[in-house]
């Protein structure tokens, strides 16, 4: 029972080290960002950058109440508003991290529009979410997509474990494509979530 408890904090300890570490990427990308280029096209057709920034906050705003609560509404809408990017993702990963870390939060199962998840799930994908969406951010605004390569490769591994025999027409990534054989972790990533590289 003790070594139970102790391999489960382990765990729980590692992913909530993978959040922080994702979003100290995320955030480091997003630092380099200049107002000017708000506006530019991201490999994801329907947003440009700031969308695309706006997209990452909402989705940190509602992974925050989810592991608060178990069921919450997908927030929508501009929650960047006249903030500086910057600004506006770093409240919404903050309150994100420590709605995770609260005592109990990952143990909960959480509501989602296409099925009930543990909050374990949830918050694994979320570091697939942050890594992802930082190369998105990288590419468009041209900086290097190399990034944290450790990270990377544990984001492709839990990628590949939820994603793994689903029908990806019900998820929001397209079919994977092939990456160049010397593709960076994070290069393969992308790949893997259908973007080409």
């Amino acid at each position: 029972m003790g070594t139970s408890v102790t391999n489960q904090q382990r765990s729980t300890d590692e992913l909530l080290g993978l959040i922080r570490h994702a979003d100290v990427v995320f955030s480091d990308v997003l630092r380099n960002v200049t107002p000017e280029q708000l506006t530019l096209p991201t490999i994801n057709d329907e947003w440009d950058v700031r969308a695309l920034i706006n997209h990452v906050v909402l989705g940190c705003a509602w992974e925050a109440e989810l592991a608060q609560t178990g069921n919450a509404p997908r927030p929508h809408g501009d929650l960047i508003g006249d903030r500086a990017p910057l600004d506006a993702y770093t409240a919404s990963a903050k309150a994100m991290q420590a709605a995770f870390a609260a005592p109990g939060a990952l143990e909960r199962t959480v509501t989602m529009p296409a099925a009930e998840i543990s909050a374990i799930e949830l918050a694994s994908f979320r570091v697939v979410d942050l890594v992802s969406h930082a190369w998105d951010l990288a590419r468009a605004t041209d900086q290097s997509t190399d990034l944290a390569p450790d990270l990377c490769e544990a984001a492709l591994s839990i990628a590949r474990q939820r994603l793994g025999g689903w029908d990806r027409a019900l998820t929001p990534f397209n079919d994977e494509v092939p990456a160049p054989i010397d593709a960076s972790a994070a290069d393969r990533l992308a790949a893997y979530l259908g973007k080409q590289v």
